[in-house]
């Protein structure tokens, strides 16, 4: 037999284990199942006390017996090394030489014989690393560099780490410049910096079943040379995959990329024949590439590309996806009766293509057994293997023979029947081999005939059945071992019928519509209702299901409540009886919007259109009117009405062009088809498809400039958006030269990301002005060249110090300073007896002429100079001013207050405040009147202590701050709260 599904490879195989022995009792007695099977085991290499486990355990009746084999041979159970518990294995300090291998558990009982599958006990370990070390290494600041890690014998495989100078120091590997292949195990620096010098140390990790073992290296001295010069490169890619990856279904497969270069490159991965599976997540974006599991979509060809501002680098490799077998198909317990034939099919996929093997005849994929004996029962296996994995299967053959009888499966004592209508009578003894069947009514021998049936099973036919045919009907069943009869009685009823049968109907998407069911039947029988939809019986006690059947014992008439699309179809309503049943049907059109389009494929993709072709879906009854085509794309938040060619699709159209797309950009498209009664739902997404590559056609925005060191021209823009790039191998392409000179200076800037380039010339004037344009390329041509922008190069120190300075003290704590105007300017000032360079500053912009310095301490002597600036540095200072600052004023707020309230006014007094011999004299006083976040200030001379002011008309209250004035500045604050019904306070 040859089966063929896909790519999946076909193994067959049938293993037959037959027991002799005591006899399986059928009813009673069932054959082993393993409900526990081993599983492979890697233990330490000489740890003398420790145990491995087995596990096998298996469901019987009776109970199984167990044995077990390692490499083919028996395990000696006696040896006080090897424990058997329950069905499982205990071997007591395995050793190396002797207890490693392959090992079977066999489960038995009298009904047949199991074998598990293969478990590995393997041993464990990790060398130590040699004892010579590496040769220090040197290399150049700002090139790569690795340091091999040369592992030594082990087993099972290593995780590799890397410590600095101490443990536990590890290398991080963060911020791209590092990585730890876990291949090699060596350790990988994309560009050196000199705080890299150091010894580096291999750390390698095996992890067994039952624990783990670490060692290290000796230690890898690395040195960096320091190298001003800052040269940068292209990256280059050190760490490559193989061309060819075999994955395993279902597990996880991983690639390793790393590149040198400076700056540090970026990584990013894509497949070349497909997207990049979403499962990849953020590891499509570093040094290894993690696919977990892994499924046949995934096979195809992927690629790593390393990328920095001075160009890339690129590497490709395939993965191919391989499977365990897996079972399509597989056997079940089978009773047989005696001299008859078995049948037994087992199918299992994979790939590689797998191995055959059998112990008994076998023809392609079955096992037939021929003239079955009773021997031939027992338990049977089919196993399928390739070179990753081996699969079981068992079942149990029961081989039956027995005299008919019929105590479990009598013919029925009574059996109704509709008269005008059929009625089948059953005879199924137990019996083998098979019997001979025969039916009699009293002592009339059954034939065939134009009204009687009796088929070679024993199934006994009346067709057209009268009141006659009513009575007793015997089955008897011989064979060799002897015979048997059972008796059934035959009564027959009034038919069924329909009398009010349901009507075609026809409506428009959520109207209600009934459809009539009414029916006559005999009345010693009850009648039930049953209604089904194109075939498929409708549970109308379902409360989600908006269908209801309303009427009495003889009416089954079905409401259907806002008919949806999905409601239309045939309708068939069944009365039916014990005996029988009458059926009627009709069809129900429901019109709505129609259906989504089908067969949706992008053709003729060219830079900026596509054309989309589909099939009509359907009409749903009523005219397809028009079609809309959606579209998304990574830059899209969601689905968007595209433009279209034509921009009108009419309804009998089954293709369009879909128009103004962006050149090399992902898209995704569905097809909407509407008609008068609404937009139905949309199509299938077309597979994602990326638009051809054009040249760019806008320039770059925002270009600008200046600032910057001596002798340099900074240019600056902002980075073109990928919808904007067109291509690959995108970058920039920037024009400038001095204003009204005819030459110009092309330069071209290969990353994408850039937004700043510094051009540098000895022989640039200081504030210079230039004329700039730029426009972007890829690897389709040139884009246009932008609106030409003025940009300055680097600005020089004014040369001229300010004139005329003036500074002048305001209070105790502030001064107001003047110059002749220059542009740009920063004000010194330190106190006398402190030194200049820690002179404080305040700086000023454009063209103002003064400026206040705050913060001062009262009564002190300050030396003030002006300097302009600008983005290249400061100028010369200005001539020293000098000026000294005010006495401060009291520091003590007016005493004895007091007020007292007149109706809507209230009169606040105060003590006279006295200055000091060094304070400020006072010359007034200030009273801030605040209420409910509005304030006002009254302003008093010296000569009056008291003030009065309105009080609030809500009876709220008010709050006072009252405070001396004078050269120095405002004293102390005396603050009091007010109100109507306060009366006097003081």
């Amino acid at each position: 037999m040859k089966l063929e599904i896909g790519w999946l490879l076909i193994l067959i195989l049938c293993m037959c284990v037959l027991t002799g022995g005591d006899v399986c009792i059928t009813g009673h007695d069932s054959g082993p199942v393993f409900e526990e099977q081993p599983s492979s085991v890697v233990y330490p290499e000489g740890l003398s006390k420790g145990t491995v486990t087995l596990n096998c355990q298996a469901r019987a009746s009776p109970a199984a017996t167990y044995r077990w084999h390692v490499n083919g041979t028996n395990v000696p159970v006696g040896d006080p090394r090897y424990t058997l518990v329950a069905g499982n294995l205990v071997i007591s300090g395995p050793q190396y030489g002797s207890d490693g291998g392959s090992y079977q558990c066999l489960a038995m009982n009298r009904c047949g014989t199991i074998l598990s599958r293969v478990a590995n006990l393997k041993f464990g370990y990790l060398h130590d690393f040699s004892g010579e070390g590496q040769s220090p290494q040197t290399v150049y600041e700002g090139a790569g560099a690795f340091l091999a890690c040369q592992a030594p014998a082990h087993y099972p495989a290593l995780s590799y780490r890397w410590f600095v100078n101490d443990f536990p120091s590890f290398v991080k590997p963060e911020g791209g410049r590092w990585f730890v292949s876990q291949v090699t195990g060596n350790l990988y620096l994309a560009k050196a910096e000199p705080n890299d010098t150091a010894s580096y140390f291999c750390f390698t990790t095996i992890d067994m079943d039952i624990s783990t073992k670490s060692t290290f290296s000796k230690a890898n001295q690395l040195t960096v040379q320091p190298d001003g010069t800052g040269v940068k490169s292209a990256p280059a890619i050190k760490v490559r995959f193989p061309a060819e990856t075999y994955a395993l279904a279902g597990h996880t497969t991983q690639l390793e990329c790393f590149a040198y270069g400076n700056p540090v490159p970026k990584l990013r991965w894509r497949k070349v024949d497909g997207l990049l599976p979403s499962k990849a997540g953020a590891s499509a974006e570093g040094p290894i590439l993690t696919l977990p599991e892994v499924t046949f979509h995934d096979e195809g060809v992927y690629e790593c590309e390393a990328y920095n501002s001075e160009g890339r680098d690129k590497h490709q490799g395939r993965i191919n996806v391989q499977a365990q077998p897996e079972w399509l198909q597989v056997m079940s317990d089978s009773e047989v009766e005696i001299s008859s034939e078995l049948h037994w099919t087992c199918v299992a996929a994979g790939k590689p293509r797998p191995s055959i093997r059998w112990l008994l005849e076998v023809n392609g994929g079955r096992l037939k057994v021929i003239n079955l004996a009773l021997e031939d029962s027992g338990m049977y296996q089919c196993v399928a293997e390739n070179k990753h994995d081996t699969i079981y299967s068992n079942a149990e053959l029961r081989v039956q023979v027995q005299a008919p009888d019929f105590r479990s499966n009598p013919v029925r004592r009574l059996v109704p029947a509709a008269r005008g209508g059929q009625v089948m009578l059953e005879c199924r003894p137990r019996a083998a081999p098979k019997p001979t069947l025969f039916w009699s009514r009293g002592t009339e021998l059954l034939t065939n005939s134009s009204r009687v049936t009796v088929t070679p099973d024993g199934i006994l036919w009346i067709h057209n059945i009268s009141r006659a045919d009513e009575g007793k009907y015997t089955c008897f069943a011989e064979n060799y071992l002897g015979k048997a009869n059972s008796t059934g009685h035959l009564s027959v009823r009034d038919a069924t019928k329909i009398t009010l049968a349901p009507s075609n109907a026809d409506i428009n998407q959520e109207e209600n519509v009934t459809l009539q069911c009414h029916a006559s039947h005999d009345p010693t029988m009850d009648l039930t209702f049953t209604w089904a939809h194109n075939g498929a019986l409708l549970d109308l006690e379902d409360p989600t299901v908006p269908q209801f059947m309303a009427g009495s014992n003889t009416i089954g008439d079905l409401l259907i409540v806002s008919g949806q699309l999905s409601q239309a179809g045939t309708y068939s309503c069944t009365a039916q009886t014990v005996v029988d049943s009458a059926s009627a049907s009709a069809k129900l059109v429901v019109r709505g919007p129609p259906g989504p389009p089908g067969g949706l494929v992008v053709k003729n993709i060219a830079e900026t259109s596509a054309e989309l072709r589909w099939s009509r879906g359907y009409d749903n009854h009523s005219p397809i009117g028009k079609y809309v085509i959606m579209g998304c794309s990574p830059l899209s938040s969601g689905w968007r009405t595209m433009r279209t060619d034509p921009s009108n699709i009419e309804g009998n159209s089954e293709s369009a062009r879909v128009v103004g797309l962006l050149p090399w950009m992902d898209y995704e498209f569905q097809v909407i088809a509407s008609n008068i009664l609404g937009s139905g739902e949309p199509s299938m997404s077309s597979h994602t498809v990326r638009t051809q590559q054009a040249a760019p056609t806008v320039a770059p925005s925002g270009l600008g400039g200046g600032g910057g060191d001596r002798n340099e021209l900074i240019i600056t823009w902002t980075p073109m958006a990928r919808e904007y790039q067109n291509g690959d191998g995108f970058g920039y392409i920037l024009a400038f030269r001095k204003r009204n000179t005819p030459t110009w200076v092309v330069e071209r800037v290969s990353n994408v990301e850039s937004s700043r380039y510094v051009y540098s010339n000895q022989s640039l004037s200081p504030y210079c002005p230039f004329e700039v344009k730029i426009k972007a390329y890829n690897c389709k041509g040139e884009g246009p060249f932008s609106q030409i922008a003025l940009v300055h190069s680097a600005e020089e120190e004014p040369t001229v110090a300010p004139s005329r300075i003036n500074a002048t003290a305001l209070t105790a704590f502030e001064m107001q300073v003047s110059w002749d105007p220059v542009q740009h300017l920063s004000i010194r000032y330190w106190r006398q007896h402190e030194r200049e360079a820690a002179a404080d500053r305040v700086r000023t912009a454009g063209l103002e002429t003064t400026a206040r310095v705050a913060g001062l301490r009262p009564s002190t002597r300050y030396h003030v100079t002006v300097l302009a600036y600008n983005s290249a540095g400061t100028g010369p200072a200005s001539p020293k001013s000098t000026v000294t600052t005010r006495r401060p004023p009291p520091n003590r707020p007016p005493g004895n207050v007091f007020w007292k309230t007149d109706g809507s006014w209230v009169t606040v007094r105060w003590d006279h405040v006295k200055a000091l011999d060094n304070e400020s004299a006072v010359l007034g006083y200030k009273v801030l009147y605040k209420h409910e976040g509005q304030s006002a200030l009254k302003i008093l001379d010296k000569g009056k202590t008291s003030v009065t002011l309105p009080l609030p008309k809500d009876n709220g209250y008010v709050v006072l701050e009252i405070r001396s004035w004078g050269e120095g500045g405002d004293g102390a604050a005396h603050e009091t709260i007010v109100s109507r019904d306060s009366g006097e306070t003081d």
